[in-house]
């Protein structure tokens, strides 16, 4: 009989622990290719599960549209009809086979999204053409999204938050800029057809695109691609085309108090100035500063307004992902009776960070947060196409990445405690509270 001795764990030894910043960071590379019109295909080749993602970028987002909603309703019912297929034809096809096909519009931008098994691409693919060159925009299907949309608004304008998240971005960039715009029941009501197949004509049918894919990626996905969309009309954006939106106007007026509902009993907050987009220098010193302030659960707006004052379940700061102009916003909801003092505490909070250098026990946890989050947007092919059409779509490129996992490895507190002068003084701010 023989004996086997067991190794067992000393477990009265705690095991090492590596900071989050002692990680090598890098982004892997995408692969670039063109298309016979001059569309660019960025590649991301990883991950070993049998799937992929194909994202069609186009210049269709609402700075591009002359009526207001037409560029969100182009978006959104792209998937509702070509001269051959209805409506339910199309969403019949990708359920077949397994496939989702997700649409977005932005303020620059509109995304038509395919995330399907790599095995069924070359059956999905002609239907995504077909979407792009022959959507016919039934009135039917116009008349039923107007009505949806106008029901969902009715709703949530019932909602403090919903009403101040448009407020506010109206206040930073002006009612008639693109990131200030937001929709009534009549705009909704005045969408007409013809409004609509003009728009697309114009930003989808010969419209700038560049595709992204992601995934196990097929060794044919390139001459597939090519045979779908390399003949159609669509172009490779032009270089350096300024946006045909007017000048950012923000409020005369820094703030207000808004009664939505006579009789609720919670306030939305906002606070909120302009800021730079990402070719400033500052801004990702200012991202490694935010979350010291109130950009994760650990900051400090967290530990004094939710936790020490009870004022609110959450508050958060952070910096909008904005092209052409950003904003420093922070959010939160709390009662009506101590909306006052939770604003008051959030001055006090950027006047410590003025005043004062942050020490380096807290400073090393806002930075292993910044490193762990990056960490997490590595994982996986999709989340890295993600990152990269952050940066390719801000007219970056990786320098822009490894320039901010330095930034954050190595800010100091004089650093950030200059900042917090430059960007953290209340006049500054835009206060907002909707009851």
């Amino acid at each position: 009989m023989s004996v086997h001795t067991k190794a067992f764990l000393d477990r009265t030894i705690a095991p090492p622990i590596k900071d989050a910043i002692e990680f090598e960071l890098s982004l892997p590379p995408y692969r670039r290719q063109t298309l016979t019109n001059g569309v660019e295909v960025y590649a991301i080749d990883l991950g070993n599960v049998d799937a992929m993602m194909v994202s069609w970028i186009f210049n269709a987002g609402n700075s591009w549209e002359t009526k207001k909603g037409v560029a969100a309703a182009v978006n959104h019912l792209l998937k509702n009809g070509t001269s051959n297929r209805s409506a339910f034809a199309i969403n019949e096809h990708f359920e077949y086979y397994g496939a989702w096909l997700n649409r977005s519009s932005h303020h620059e931008t509109a995304d038509v999204t395919l995330h399907c098994l790599n095995k069924h691409i070359g059956e999905l693919l002609p239907v995504v053409a077909e979407l792009i060159t022959d959507s016919i925009f039934p009135q039917e299907e116009l008349d039923i999204y107007k009505k949806n949309a106008q029901q969902r608004l009715q709703v949530s304008l019932k909602k403090s938050d919903f009403v101040a998240g448009r407020l506010i971005d109206a206040y930073l960039y002006g009612p008639a800029h693109p990131y200030g715009v937001y929709m009534e029941q009549e705009d909704y009501q005045q969408l007409q057809r013809d409004d609509l197949v003009a728009f697309y004509k114009q930003q989808y049918l010969g419209g700038a695109c560049r595709i992204l894919i992601a995934g196990k990626l097929p060794a044919d996905i390139l001459d597939r691609l090519e045979a779908s969309f390399g003949g159609l009309a669509i172009h490779a954006p032009e270089k350096n085309i300024a946006l045909p939106a007017p000048a950012i106007i923000p409020a005369a007026q820094k703030k207000y108090n808004i009664v939505n509902d006579p009789n609720g009993v919670q306030g939305s907050i906002r606070i909120a100035r302009n800021f730079p987009n990402r070719h400033h220098p500052d801004f990702q010193r200012v991202q490694v500063l935010n979350n010291v302030f109130g950009g994760f659960f650990g900051s400090r707006l967290m530990a004094n307004i939710r936790e020490e004052k009870g004022y609110t379940y959450g508050i958060y700061s952070y910096l909008v992902n904005n092209i052409q102009q950003s904003a420093l916003v922070i959010s939160t909801e709390a009662g009506k009776e101590v909306c006052a003092p939770a604003i008051a505490e959030v001055y006090k909070e950027m006047d410590l960070l003025r005043e004062e250098l942050i020490d380096e026990e807290e400073l090393q946890m806002a930075r292993n947060f910044a490193i762990g989050t990056i960490l997490g947007d590595l994982d996986g092919p999709f989340h890295v196409a993600s990152r990269w059409k952050n940066i390719l779509l801000n007219g970056l490129d990786g320098r822009y990445f490894d320039e901010g996992v330095r930034i954050i490895k190595t800010i100091g507190p004089e650093e950030l405690r200059e900042l917090a002068r430059k960007y953290l003084k209340p006049e500054d701010f835009f206060e907002l509270v909707v009851v």
